[in-house]
């Protein structure tokens, strides 16, 4: 007898068109452990909600967005549960228990929740701006994770210790009700966790510093001649120091090829390289790794229906295997139906 496959379960806000730290960092972790794992991944549409609850003008296009960005990149529907976490209302359900058992501040030391309210009190956010809803994030992304009773969640570095804080989470729910029901899964990393933005911070479309998957090859060129390189390096005919360049040399590392690294350090090092030139190279290799994954992103784009009938069905598929996990999860409570 075959032994069924462990589950993971993923998912990824809909903000909008995707970008290489959400490629490197997540979205090919995903296309390979879809092979390997029976593998649900999630648009998150109510984490959203979180901090765009009074902007959702182009929510539905954000989630056509991460769609497409997905499907082109290799999430397949055939190997992949993909569904809109909206259409799971179980999963809600899930997060009215959780809950009632989550202490206050195990949510408010959450680091994730931290860094978003964060960014929002950049963006001119009060006191009112932070909603029940943005403070039990974490509550929701464990009930996320309870859904289908998963054994790993591929997630990047960044949200690591928010699958710490899920983990207490779980285990308070089995020791308050007394069963072994929920698994504590543990996260799965890519080799390439954190990819940093052309400014050398952390990438992300809040800080103006991503290359999206999406982004034409001229944009993507201009946006890699605007990468942090050595910043000792003044002059063109001055020695460089790749150890030292902090985003252009990174991005080397992932888009060229062993030898073709080797040989960038060395022509920076003696000054055979200038950095402009060396920018130049590293674009015209991010377009070509990105070309055929653009047009296949253009083809799904053609075909909106296509896209639409791959959530519907792919949640449907979802809900038959998050009723089992809830219905159970509702008798450890000991709820009365």
């Amino acid at each position: 007898m075959i032994a069924a496959k462990k589950r993971i379960v993923s998912g990824m806000r809909s903000t909008g068109k995707l970008h290489l730290g959400h490629y490197f960092g997540v979205l090919t972790n995903w296309v390979k452990l879809q092979n390997e794992y029976d593998a649900f991944y999630f648009i998150a549409d109510w984490h959203a909600l979180t901090t765009k609850y009074n902007n959702t003008a182009n929510l539905r296009e954000d989630v056509q967005n991460v769609a497409l960005d997905w499907l082109a990149t290799g999430i397949d529907p055939d190997k992949s549960t993909i569904y809109l976490q909206s259409l799971v209302p179980e999963t809600a359900e899930l997060h009215i228990y959780l809950s009632m058992i989550t202490p206050q501040n195990w949510v408010e030391r959450d680091p994730t929740l931290k860094d978003m309210t964060k960014i929002l009190r950049t963006q001119g956010a009060t006191d009112n701006s932070i909603t029940y809803g943005l403070l039990g994030y974490p509550v929701l992304m464990t009930a996320d994770i309870i859904t289908f009773n998963v054994d790993y969640v591929p997630v990047g570095i960044d949200q690591v210790a928010h699958i710490e804080i899920s983990r207490d989470i779980i285990r308070r729910f089995n020791n308050l009700y007394k069963v072994e029901y929920f698994k504590e899964p543990k996260p799965l990393l890519t080799d390439i966790p954190l990819l940093k933005g052309i400014d050398g911070n952390k990438m992300g479309k809040s800080f103006n510093n991503d290359i999206k998957i999406s982004d034409d090859e001229e944009t993507t060129q201009k946006k890699i001649m605007k990468t942090i390189t050595d910043r000792e390096r003044i002059k063109r005919d001055d020695p460089g120091h790749p150890e030292n360049c902090e985003v252009t040399y990174q991005y080397w590392k992932i888009f060229g090829t062993e030898e073709e690294v080797k040989q960038i350090e060395s022509d920076c090092r003696g000054a055979k390289l200038g950095c402009t030139d060396c920018k130049k190279c590293l674009a015209k290799k991010v377009n070509e790794y990105f070309a055929p994954i653009r047009e296949t992103r253009l083809e799904y784009a053609k075909k909106p229906e296509v896209v639409k009938e791959i959530l519907i069905e792919g949640s449907k598929k979802a809900r038959i295997e998050a009723k089992k996990v809830f219905e159970g999860a509702k008798e450890a409570v000991g709820m009365y139906f």
